[in-house]
């Protein structure tokens, strides 16, 4: 598979870096159906610089847990499976295991780049959420940060099947027990989750690849719980008329190819904004040279 990476020193003269801002959602509730629907994704750096979904797999892959019905009644997971197969269409087992080996093994660089960022979104986690939903758990590089948490247990919702043993030994190495985590082969848009089951939900690098991000955000906020928190770190669209976006423009659609549907200029910090969660989302704006064209970033806290 041909990978795109251009070299950082040729874009980190034409970025500058977005001042944080604070944008306040409105407090108007939306009324969610409960198959409304999302996809998740992730990005990575050299080898496919973003689109944690897939990229490339494991010659070992565990066999994933059926979903719970302790979790989704049996017509929420049926419709979730059939969501499943209708908007992400079976792909070979090869390009799974080929994408969740190289998601284990190429996102290093952009983990350490990005660790202090996460290491202050997870601390709004620690004493408000025991039950976690992670969308696009992929192969679980933030089980670091859950380990900080007194009574978590974590969902790990991702469409790639092989990504779950990766997911597991992760989580382990971590110290969560076996029990605490819980791996459901479905789609971040069609979650088989009751309403208002969750305390908190996650997503890194994910937003970039749904299908549909306005239905991906409701369903987000239809299983938190009242009072409950998304917190979220998503590459973003370079400022415009930037040398930078310029190149995004120029290799978004060769970007959705290779990285399994992942955009490179979606304004997802204004799709956060206009979800209209209850309490409000606090949206914060960086750039991050070393990660060229998926260098421009939001991250922050929603609050249902």
């Amino acid at each position: 598979m041909a990978i795109l990476h251009l070299s950082p020193s040729s874009l980190i003269s034409t970025i500058t870096h977005s001042q944080r801002r604070r944008i306040r959602a409105s407090r108007d509730s939306v009324k969610i159906r409960k198959d409304l629907i999302t996809t998740e994704s992730v990005s990575s750096l050299s080898l496919c610089p973003c689109g944690r979904r897939h990229l490339l797999g494991s010659m070992i892959s565990m066999p994933f847990l059926p979903i719970s019905s302790s979790y989704a009644s049996g017509s929420s997971a049926s419709i979730s499976m059939n969501d499943l197969k209708r908007l992400r269409p079976p792909k070979p087992d090869w390009y799974e295991e080929l994408f969740a080996w190289c998601m284990n093994t190429g996102m290093e660089s952009y983990e350490a780049e990005i660790s202090d960022y996460k290491m202050k979104l997870f601390e709004n986690l620690v004493g408000k959420a025991e039950k976690v939903l992670e969308i696009g758990i992929g192969t679980g590089p933030n089980f670091k940060y859950y380990s900080t948490i007194p009574n978590v247990s974590v969902l790990g919702v991702d469409p790639n099947a092989k990504m779950e043993s990766y997911a597991r030994r992760s989580a382990v190495e971590a110290g969560l027990k076996s029990q605490d985590f819980t791996f459901i082969h479905a789609l971040g848009e069609s979650i088989p989750l009751e309403d208002a089951s969750v305390d908190a939900v996650v997503g890194t690098l994910v937003l970039c690849s749904v299908t549909d991000v306005t239905r991906t955000l409701n369903e987000i906020k239809r299983i938190l719980r009242p009072g409950g928190i998304y917190i979220f770190i998503e590459h973003v669209a370079a400022e415009d008329g930037t040398v930078l976006r310029l190149v995004q423009n120029v290799l978004d659609p060769l970007q959705q190819v290779v990285a399994d549907g992942c955009h490179l200029t979606r304004h997802t910090g204004d799709y956060i904004s206009e979800a209209r969660f209850n309490g409000g989302a606090d949206i914060n704006k960086v750039s991050l040279p070393s990660l060229a064209y998926i260098s421009s970033h939001v991250y922050g806290v929603a609050y249902n």
